[in-house]
């Protein structure tokens, strides 16, 4: 039994970025499409985007109009866009205005002058623009005339071999048994959403024989190159998540690294989380610097601070982002907040990361990236973000993101959006308040695939960037916000070993004594309380006071305070 090889339909493009995609691979020749939508959706522009990218001295093309307005003006504002080629006007493009017979004659007299023009110049793309004011013009026409005027139009054309675009303006409402959605081979719907001040664009293929167009609504931009549409990623398009990876990607902050046992997984998200001023982007900068110096290309993603700003940030750290953006290792996306979509945002990212072979990805607001969609996205952004993060993380691409939560001392949140699940890993960043002034103070939340630190520890911004220092060891409460003292020794935060610690605490609350007095008091052996005191005063930690007969210790605090704050990092 043979078997039966399919009827090869080709395609022609719709020279549109992203609508052949949408469109599942293109317009299939010699069909009829209809484009509908409200007045000022793009129906018009959308019909000579289609037909100037297709129209060839091979394969012309006639423009019908029935807008009862002079084909010069539907021109003269049609050709403020790129893609209107005023060569291919009268030569392989033509247009013809059929509002006064459509008016006069009636259905049956215009299906005879639109064959009469098509018999004459032959094209291959045929536009009726618009298709609905043909119809309503000819409202005398009984409702057999016009199922008999659709039919007629559709076999004659599609005999003839040429693909028809039909623009009308229909609401959602007249789409159910419409005769013209009927004998359509395809239909492409526009639309605008409006909520308060913001307006999106929306397009959807209701309808196209013979393919599988990508279904739902995806967002479009209309500039002076026409339109673009932005596909909408389904999970199916992102396919599936790699295998874990050994590789890590350091972030560049040491102490950061170390509790988090190497760094970001490789292809794994982070979140940084915190609040204003707590160095959220610079360690965001720092992320991206370390991978450029590792031979990883980096893409920072704004909402908020323009490139410029980040620039001169890094200046005062060191980093020559200039420098990186030139030789290709680099490159940093602002996205201006006005009415974006999801779908705009994965693309224009998307475009990027291929260019540059980006193996880091810094998005940098979260909070930034909600407030710049248009409010009729916001009603899903966390699906949106979590298309935005697989998308890369299937790339194996590390991904960090910071997000801005409100300060209250007495309180830790963990969860931030409801969006932490969404996210491999967590760091988060706060204020605390020790001997009256500000700590910075970080810790590792979650790493979903790895063991981590689970120490709180201090860290500050200085002159190199982010630097993570000791673990507040010696208070308790950290994460109130409002730590207390465990110890006097607190005050200073040395390391010491337990029979160290007991030593010293008992200098600090006796005063100045002897060893036997120490030993007395602490229960430990004289001898070994000799050794440690000698230990003690070796290391500047206690003075011994020599008399007569004896030898006193004393506990020097104000120098022990004074050294700790020397081993503090220095902030900027």
């Amino acid at each position: 039994m043979s078997r039966y090889e399919p009827v090869e339909i080709r395609r022609l493009p719709s020279g549109v970025p992203g609508l052949d995609e949408v469109l599942g691979g293109g317009l299939p020749e010699y069909s009829m499409y209809v484009l509908a939508g409200g007045p000022g959706t793009g129906k018009t522009t959308l019909a000579q985007q289609i037909m100037f990218a297709n129209a060839t001295d091979d394969r012309t093309a006639i423009y019908f109009t029935v807008l009862g307005e002079p084909t010069l003006k539907l021109l003269r504002f049609q050709q403020q866009f790129r893609f209107f080629d005023m060569d291919k006007v009268g030569k392989c493009i033509n247009f013809v205005n059929l509002s006064d017979t459509v008016r006069r004659l009636g259905l049956k007299r215009t299906l005879d002058a639109l064959n009469g023009h098509v018999a004459e110049m032959n094209p291959g793309i045929v536009v009726v623009d618009s298709f609905r004011t043909m119809l309503v013009a000819a409202s005398g026409e009984s409702i057999r005339d016009l199922q008999s005027f659709l039919h007629d139009l559709s076999i004659q054309l599609t005999s003839w071999q040429i693909t028809t675009i039909l623009v009308g303006e229909y609401g959602r409402d007249e789409l159910v048994g419409n005769p013209a959605f009927t004998v359509a081979d395809g239909i492409i719907w526009l639309a605008l959403e409006m909520r308060r001040n913001s307006v999106v664009r929306k397009l959807q293929v209701l309808k196209i024989r013979g393919q599988a167009p990508i279904q739902g609504l995806h967002s479009f931009r209309i500039s002076d190159s026409g339109l673009q549409v932005f596909p909408r990623l389904l999970e199916v398009d992102l396919g599936p998540v790699p295998p874990a990876s050994e590789r890590r990607l350091n972030t560049g902050v040491a102490g950061l690294d170390e509790m988090m046992h190497g760094g970001i997984p490789e292809g794994e998200t982070m979140l940084v989380a915190g609040p204003s001023g707590a160095g959220k982007t610079i360690l965001a900068l720092q992320f991206l610097v370390q991978g450029v110096q590792n031979g990883e290309p980096g893409v920072m993603v704004s909402f908020e601070e323009t490139p410029e700003e980040h620039i001169r940030k890094a200046h005062s750290f060191g980093w020559h982002l200039e420098e990186m953006i030139e030789k290709g290792r680099l490159e940093m996306i602002y996205m201006r907040p006005v009415d974006l979509t999801v779908e705009e945002v994965l693309q224009r990212i998307e475009t990027v990361v291929q260019r540059i072979g980006a193996k880091r990805v810094v998005i940098n607001s979260i909070s930034g990236f909600e407030l710049a969609v248009a409010p009729t996205e916001r009603e899903d952004f966390r699906e949106a973000l979590y298309r935005l993060t697989r998308g890369l993380v299937v790339q194996r691409i590390g991904v960090l993101m910071t997000t801005e939560v409100p300060e209250a001392f007495g309180e830790l949140q963990f969860s931030f959006y409801n969006i932490s699940f969404l996210t491999d890993n967590i760091v988060l960043l706060r204020y605390v308040e020790i001997e009256s002034r500000l700590t910075l103070a970080l810790a590792v939340v979650k790493m979903r695939t790895s063991k981590h630190s689970r120490e709180l520890r201090e860290y500050a911004i200085t002159e190199k960037g982010i630097e993570v220092g000791l673990p507040f060891e010696e208070y308790s409460g950290i994460v109130s916000g409002i730590p207390t003292p465990i110890s006097p020794l607190a005050l200073v935060g040395i390391q010491l070993s337990q029979e160290e610690k007991r030593i010293l605490e008992t200098l600090l609350e006796k005063g100045d004594s002897t060893a036997q007095e120490v030993a007395s008091e602490t229960n430990l052996d004289e001898q070994l309380v000799s050794k440690v005191l000698q230990s003690l005063s070796r290391r500047k930690y206690v003075a011994e006071i020599v008399e007569a007969d004896r030898v006193i210790y004393h506990a020097v605090l104000p120098e022990l305070k004074a050294l700790r704050q020397s081993q503090r990092p220095k902030m900027v």
